[in-house]
C-alpha cells in the first residue's frame, strides 16, 4: 500500500469533532451522573464498565469496517491506493483498528502498575481514587492527541520511522532484561518543582485537589498523585504512540483506538488492581510486543513491500500476550502448590 493517508483530517474533521464530543459526553455522564458522589468502586461495577467500554470499541470497530467497505466501493481512487479489492481493503483497516486497540490496551497495563504504587504511596482512599483517575484520564487524552498530531507529521519521514523503531526495540529489550526500579514519586523532578511553587497539606482534604487556608493556596496529596500520574502517562505515550503508528499510518485509526483504550483504563484498574501482581511475567510479553512493533517500523514493513500483514501482526501480539498471562498464572499456581 502506498504511503498515502486514506482518511485525511481535512476530509474527516467533522468526524473528529463528533467523536470528541461523544468522548466528552461519556466522561460527563461518568463523573456527573454515575460518580457524582465519591464512593468505592466495586469489582462488579468495574467489570460492568469494562464490558461497556470494550463493547463500545468493538461496535465502533464493526461500524468503521462497514463504512470503509462502502467508502472503498464508491471511491476508485482509494481502492487503487489500497491495492486490494473493496472487501479486503475494509478488512485491512478494520484489523488495523483492532490490533492498535489491543496494543494500546496491553501497554496500558503499565499504567495500572503505576496507579497501584501511587495510590499506595499517598494513601489515597478507594473512594477518592476514581476522581483522581478521571482527571488523569482527561489529561492523558489531551496529551495523546498532541503526541498523535506530532507523530502523524514526523512519521512521514522514513528516517524518523527507523529511529522510532530502534527506540521501541531498545525499550522492549530494557523491559525484558533490565532490573525493575522502585517508583518513588517524591524523587520525581516535576513533583519537586511543583512543591516549590505550592505548599502541600500533610493529609488528604476530602476529594479536593487544592484548598485555601488563611489566604494561602495549598495543594493536597490528591493533586500530587494526579500530577505524578499525568507525568507517567506522558512517558508511556512516548512508547505507545509510536507503537500504534507501527500498526497503522492512519491518524484517524491511531486516534480512535487510543481514545477507546484510555477510556477503559479506569475500569480496568479497579478490576485488576487487586490481582495485577499475579501477572509477573506480563512485562516480558509487553517487552516482546514493543520489540516486534519496533522491528515492524524499522525493517519488517519495508521487507514485506511497505506493509507487514496486519493479520499476522494481530496473531503475533495476541499469542505473545496470552502466553505471558498463562505462564504467569501457571507458575503462580505451581509455586502455591509447592508451598
Amino acid at each position: 500500500m502506498e504511503n498515502v493517508i486514506l482518511f485525511p483530517f481535512n476530509e474527516y474533521w467533522l468526524f473528529y469533532l463528533g467523536f470528541t464530543f461523544f468522548v466528552f459526553l461519556m466522561l460527563a455522564l461518568d463523573l456527573g451522573v454515575f460518580h457524582r458522589e465519591a464512593h468505592e468502586v466495586t469489582f462488579k461495577e468495574s467489570l460492568i464498565w469494562s464490558i461497556v467500554w470494550v463493547s463500545l470499541a468493538l461496535i465502533f470497530n464493526f461500524l468503521f469496517y462497514k463504512y470503509a467497505g462502502w467508502k472503498f466501493e464508491n471511491d476508485s481512487r482509494l481502492l487503487s491506493i489500497s491495492g486490494f479489492d473493496a472487501e479486503s481493503a475494509a478488512k485491512s483497516v478494520g484489523l488495523e483498528f483492532l490490533t492498535g486497540y489491543i496494543v494500546e490496551k496491553t501497554l496500558a497495563v503499565d499504567n495500572i502498575f503505576v496507579f497501584v504504587v501511587v495510590f499506595s504511596f499517598f494513601s489515597v482512599p478507594l473512594k477518592y481514587q476514581h476522581r483522581v483517575l478521571f482527571f488523569g484520564i482527561l489529561g492523558a487524552l489531551i496529551f495523546r492527541i498532541i503526541f498523535i498530531a506530532l507523530g502523524s507529521i514526523l512519521l512521514q519521514y522514513q528516517w524518523i520511522v527507523i529511529i522510532f523503531g530502534i527506540f521501541l526495540i531498545i525499550t522492549g529489550l530494557k523491559i525484558i532484561f533490565a532490573p525493575e526500579k522502585p517508583i518513588d514519586p517524591e524523587k520525581n523532578p516535576v513533583i519537586k518543582l511543583f512543591k516549590k511553587i505550592f505548599p502541600v497539606t500533610p493529609k488528604i482534604e476530602g476529594q479536593k485537589f487544592f484548598i485555601r487556608k488563611e489566604g494561602v493556596l495549598y495543594a493536597t496529596p490528591l493533586m500530587i498523585a494526579l500530577l505524578f500520574i499525568e507525568v507517567s502517562d506522558i512517558i508511556f505515550a512516548v512508547d505507545s504512540v509510536p507503537a500504534i503508528f507501527a500498526i497503522t499510518k492512519e491518524p484517524l485509526i491511531v486516534f480512535t483506538s487510543n481514545v477507546f483504550a484510555i477510556l477503559g483504563l479506569r475500569a480496568m484498574y479497579f478490576m485488576l488492581a487487586g490481582i495485577i501482581h499475579k501477572f509477573r511475567y506480563l512485562k516480558y510479553g509487553l517487552g516482546v510486543v514493543l520489540v516486534f512493533v519496533g522491528l515492524k517500523m524499522a525493517w519488517l514493513n519495508d521487507a514485506f513491500g511497505g506493509k507487514f500483514p496486519i493479520s499476522w501482526s494481530l496473531i503475533i501480539i495476541i499469542v505473545v500476550i496470552s502466553t505471558s498471562i498463562l505462564v504467569s498464572l501457571f507458575i503462580k499456581q505451581k509455586d502455591e502448590k509447592s508451598n
